[in-house]
């Protein structure tokens, strides 16, 4: 039977609806994107209801293997392991190095006929693990009925033919970032193969192992091979999660990073608070009156220009953000919040500006292991989120200049003695390194394809979004390639990313296959 009969056959088993969107566009193109995209969709679905049970025991087998970038053994292992997987069907696969760096995985599959190079961005290594912290060992896949917190039961991995509860999570470091899209494309290829549908896109693979940590050498390995990328035409980054509604996601930015580090100090050493307190100054109440000056209770950043290099959101922004359903008030119950910064402003508001974060303090012990004591410093780690438009140093720059208007003398090293006794406020800095944030025209016409593919997977379910809360290292790509970037995720939004008990919902998934499959079909 050729692909076009079995694929007929197929969308009536499965029973696919079809958007109106997609409806439109079978009716302009009746030969060309409707039929491809609704009979690989429809494969794809087909697929993982009958393969189900294998694919979740492959992928937790994958998930076994620990992905600390830092444990070059076990990276390497992945890498391996991913190798195989692709190159067992078909692609042209290499392990790209560079000195003190995990390989970068790198594929290409050549569609006959295709004039599209598509390019498929995942990381395969993972955030550091607290294990204790774990309700299970952060590398032994276990899976529930439903989330842990909410009463989940363990269940056991389901045999060859069983059925396969949607809702039933999968616990392991990197079920949702950002492993899962790895066994989500090889089930939408094999699922496609089985039925003979064809590709109508090169699709060019770059697995990174070190994201979590910076990707501090992808720009190296992206500049010295830059022959291997100079044909891509679209980028399609696949991590982070589905919208907070639940529905499916198409992104068209990720704010950038940076951060710094503030050391404050008081006596040059630890001070009996009976015999000085009040005498001598405490750095904790120094740090914590330097935070204070720097945001409102509001959340408003009173560092000068701090908004002022930030790009205008647009009225396509503001049409995007009205499209996307309301999820303010849902997420502050399920986070415990009864207000949210900036008088209540939208989430999707608020990440399209900059952020200043207290990611953490530290000056001496607390509770029982307090002690009477005036200590000799105080330290803060400060994040700072960055929207489009945001230079990482300048925003630095501003930070440095508001500790200085404060009374600070600015350091790089700690304060020798003839430092402290000449300057009464000192405060070592250590900056970070980041990255800028990246956002693609919503309206570009090489990702109109991807959009109307997506739609005829998840109907008019699709959000198209215009950033995302989080930070991934796209502007590297921006500088290897001028074609769009765009983001994918499928990880359920409660998957527990970077935190213990990591998670996946298993029916997110299985959208990542259909996803996957829409986008290798695409018009």
């Amino acid at each position: 039977m050729g692909w076009m009969k079995k694929a007929a056959a197929l969308i009536a088993a499965v029973g696919l609806t079809v958007s109106a969107t997609a409806q439109t566009a079978n009716a302009q193109a009746p030969n060309a994107q409707a039929s491809d995209t609704e009979a690989a969709v429809a494969a794809a679905r087909a697929y993982h209801q009958a393969q189900g049970a294998a694919i979740v025991r492959d992928f937790a087998d994958l998930l076994s293997i620990p992905n600390d970038a830092l444990d070059a053994e076990n990276i390497r292992l992945n890498a391996e392991t991913i190798f195989g997987l692709f190159a067992a069907r078909g692609f042209s696969m290499e392990l790209l190095e560079t000195e003190g760096a995990p390989p970068l995985i790198y594929g290409a599959l050549e569609a006959p006929g295709a004039e599209r190079t598509v390019a498929i961005y995942v990381h395969y290594d993972g955030q550091p693990t607290e294990d204790a912290k774990w309700t299970h060992p952060p590398f032994e896949p276990v899976l529930y009925t439903k989330p842990i917190p909410e009463g989940g039961e363990i269940v056991p991995f389901p045999a060859p033919g069983d059925p396969v509860d949607h809702d039933w999570r999968l616990y392991a470091r990197s079920t949702g970032d950002d492993k899962a899209p790895i066994p989500a494309l090889i089930a939408a290829i094999d699922a496609l193969a089985a039925e003979d549908i064809p590709h109508t896109s090169n699709i060019k693979l770059i697995f990174d192992g070190e994201e979590e940590r910076g990707s501090p050498h992808l720009d190296d390995y992206l500049a010295a091979h830059a022959d291997k990328f100079a044909d891509v035409d679209l980028w399609l980054f696949c991590d982070g999660p589905t919208h907070q509604s639940g529905r499916a996601q198409l992104v068209f930015g990720v704010r950038g990073v940076t951060g710094l580090d503030v050391t404050v100090y008081g006596p040059n050493r630890g001070l009996h608070s009976g015999h000085y307190g009040g005498w001598a100054p405490g750095p904790g109440w120094r740090l914590a009156q330097l935070l204070a000056s720097m945001k409102d209770a509001d959340g408003e950043v009173l560092i000068k220009d701090f908004y002022t290099s930030t790009a205008p959101i647009t009225a396509a922004d503001r049409a995007a953000i009205a499209a996307t359903p309301a999820v303010d008030g849902q997420l502050r119950e399920t986070f415990g919040l009864a207000a949210t910064e900036a008088d209540g402003a939208l989430l999707a508001e608020r990440i399209l500006m900059p952020a200043l974060i207290f990611r953490g303090l530290k000056s001496a012990e607390v509770g029982a292991d307090a002690r009477n004591v005036i200590p000799p410093s105080a330290t803060a780690s400060i994040g700072v989120r960055l929207a489009a438009g945001n230079d990482p140093e300048k925003m630095l720059d501003l930070v440095e200049a508001h500790i200085k208007r404060q009374g600070y003398r600015i350091v790089r090293e700690d304060p020798d003695a003839a430092l402290r006794l000449k300057y009464p406020l000192i405060a070592k800095v250590t900056r970070r390194t980041g990255y800028p944030a990246v956002r693609s025209r919503m309206d570009d016409p090489s990702v109109a394809p991807l959009i109307d593919a997506l739609r005829i997977a998840v109907g008019d379910e699709l959000i198209l979004t215009p950033t995302l809360g989080g930070s991934l290292p796209l502007y590297m790509f921006e500088e290897a390639s001028a074609a769009p970037i765009v983001i994918l995720p499928i990880a359920n939004f409660d998957n527990n990313q970077h935190a213990p008990d990591e998670n996946i919902r298993l029916g997110n998934l299985f959208y990542g296959i259909e996803a996957y499959a829409a986008v290798l079909t695409m018009e």
